[in-house]
């Protein structure tokens, strides 16, 4: 693919015909100014070493090189450049709790907003390391696989909120299972698990967890937000969060918890208040841990050109300086420039191919170009628009559609960010490039849990560039997603039969003793009195009672109810 980086200089090409102009102008003036002096044909006879043709051919010959010159600073790019480069760093998971609680203000602006702040600066600091995100609540997944893309990172930090859980409570253990599972295997390396949390663990298991992850050689290091007074939990509307009771919760920093998780997990409890003496502590924590080189491939989408327009100035420039303006008397024979007007021909198709390219072109790549800018500031809807108008400027444009498929997943447009990334991905020449619009759309899907269309997208990215580990190790991770969610939903069905088949016992069991009632009752009719019939009601009534709130145990044995909403 070729394309320009600096599309704007090519505006200045409009000076090529101007010239030309210029060039017939002055040639018109000097033919007046000669017949003047009598006949043409007698003066050409007195001027016989004059050429007519030579002085054009050199003026084309500077033309095209001045038009080449303007290529040459809208720096035309193509191909695809690798380099590989040698990095030394840890990989680091952060597990953030995003419960109900995180939103109490008792550190400002609130512990959920500080938590951002501080992964923003330690992310900021990280030259490189690895980073990947998790985010639970009653729930925990993964939000971020390992990766060393900053600007992903923050992205997605961004976006972090409650309501990405609808599981609410506080399950630690589950956070610190899967980011002991998320490292990459490579060995010496050091690795940490950042626990952000308020220390409210709901569910327990906290403990085990770390001294597992600890064994795998991964420390835990645990980041108390609030303030151990307690502080309310606000709804949006003004009010707070109540209990079941009715009354206001008040949520308040666990330090004896923290404290213990990261005795555990074999690192550092850090505080986390207004100041900024938290990050200190952090920094210095994961400085001691072992560092080792890590070998990276670095993909540009784009490798310079313009040594080849340059070397083709010079080559032209030599050829103007070698042709006279007279005819050269060594040649007199050869009549080279002598009614020629092929050559002439000749000269001004090659001016004409020297033009700039389509304003279509232009157009299409300028857009492109400005939501890059945009994008890289962090304004993703202004990039989405300027990618939309290239996108309608040439619809076939592979990079347009691509980078408007990751300005939608920046906004958390999902399904459309996948259906831009599938269309830049039919369209995409390059493999390299069409495996990186396959990756993005396996992300997307391996977070809304869609694990087979991850898959799927993971291997065809695979199939264009089978040298990416990264791209590998979020398969198989998807993969063993996948197992887990089946198994789940393996066992819930089987859970639901036996619900059924001891519902239907149940229902047996229920009739047949109402049908030796009623035998019992017409056998003797005349021996039930209004007492008797009534005792007999009531203890029906009783039974099928206990029946029914041991059928609605049996239903809900198998799913969790929590306690609390925060």
């Amino acid at each position: 693919m070729f394309r320009f980086e600096d599309p704007i200089y090519l505006y200045a090409l409009a000076v090529i015909p101007l010239l030309a102009l210029l060039r017939w102008l002055m040639v018109r003036q000097q033919k007046k100014r000669l017949r003047r002096f009598g006949d043409p044909e007698l003066v050409r006879q007195l001027m016989p070493d004059v050429s007519r043709f030579r002085p054009l051919v050199k003026f084309c010959l500077l033309l095209g090189a001045l038009a080449l010159l303007i290529v040459m600073l809208a720096r035309p790019q193509m191909g695809t450049k690798i380099s590989h480069e040698k990095r030394t760093g840890i990989e680091t998971i952060i597990c953030m709790d995003v419960s109900n609680s995180m939103l109490a203000e008792d550190v400002a602006p609130s512990r959920l907003d500080r938590s951002k702040m501080l992964v923003e600066n330690l992310v900021d600091k990280f030259n490189n390391d690895k980073i990947g995100l998790i985010v639970f609540a009653g729930d925990a997944f993964v939000q971020l696989p390992i990766t060393s893309d900053y600007v992903s990172a923050k992205m997605f930090l961004s976006s972090i909120s409650p309501s990405m859980i609808a599981t609410q409570g506080t399950d630690i253990a589950a956070a610190i299972s899967m980011a002991s599972h998320s490292f990459t295997q490579q060995e010496g390396v050091g690795k940490a698990i950042i626990v952000i949390t308020d220390g409210e663990d709901h569910e327990g298991g906290a403990l085990e967890a770390a001294k597992d992850a600890k064994d795998k050689g991964m420390n835990t290091y645990v980041l108390g937000v609030g303030s151990p007074n307690g502080a309310p939990i606000p709804t949006g509307d003004g009010d707070y969060l109540k209990d079941n009771s009715g009354q206001t919760v008040m949520t308040g920093l666990n330090e004896e918890m923290c404290r213990q998780l990261a005795d555990a997990g074999g690192g550092a409890y850090i505080h986390v208040d207004n100041n900024s003496s938290a990050q200190d502590q952090l920094d210095n924590a994961l400085d001691k841990l072992a560092k080792k080189e890590i070998a990276s491939t670095i993909y540009s989408d784009f490798d310079e050109q313009f040594q080849a327009v340059g070397i083709l100035v010079l080559l032209l420039l030599i050829l103007e300086i070698c042709i006279l303006e007279i005819k050269n008397p060594l040649l007199k024979r050869v009549s080279l420039f002598k009614r020629s007007p092929r050559l002439l021909l000749v000269a001004i198709t090659l001016t004409s191919l020297l033009s700039p390219v389509t304003s279509h072109a232009q157009t299409d790549r300028n857009l492109v170009r400005l939501g890059n800018k945009q994008f890289r500031k962090g304004n993703a809807a202004d990039a989405e628009v300027s990618y939309r108008k290239a996108v309608e400027k040439n619809q076939r444009n592979p990079l347009a559609n691509y980078n408007l498929g990751n300005a939608l997943m920046a906004q958390r447009k999902d399904s459309l960010a996948i259906v831009q990334l599938e269309t830049a991905a039919k369209l995409e020449t390059n493999p390299l490039r069409r495996a990186q619009a396959y990756h993005n759309m396996g992300v997307v899907c391996q977070q809304h849990q869609m694990f087979s269309e991850a898959i799927e997208a993971y291997k065809e990215a695979l199939r264009n560039n089978p040298t990416d580990n990264q791209t590998r190790y979020n398969l198989e991770l998807c993969k063993r997603q996948q197992k887990n969610q089946d198994q789940n939903q393996d066992q819930n069905k089987d859970q639901q039969k036996q619900d059924d088949k001891n519902k239907q016992d149940q229902q047996k069991q229920n009739q047949q003793k109402q049908d030796q009632k009623q035998e019992k009752k017409q056998q003797q009719p005349q021996q039930m009195s209004k007492e008797n019939a009534e005792q007999l009601l009531n203890a029906a009534m009783q039974e099928e009672k206990q029946t029914q709130e041991r059928m609605k145990k049996a239903q809900q044995s198998d799913k969790r109810r929590l306690q609390k909403n925060w």
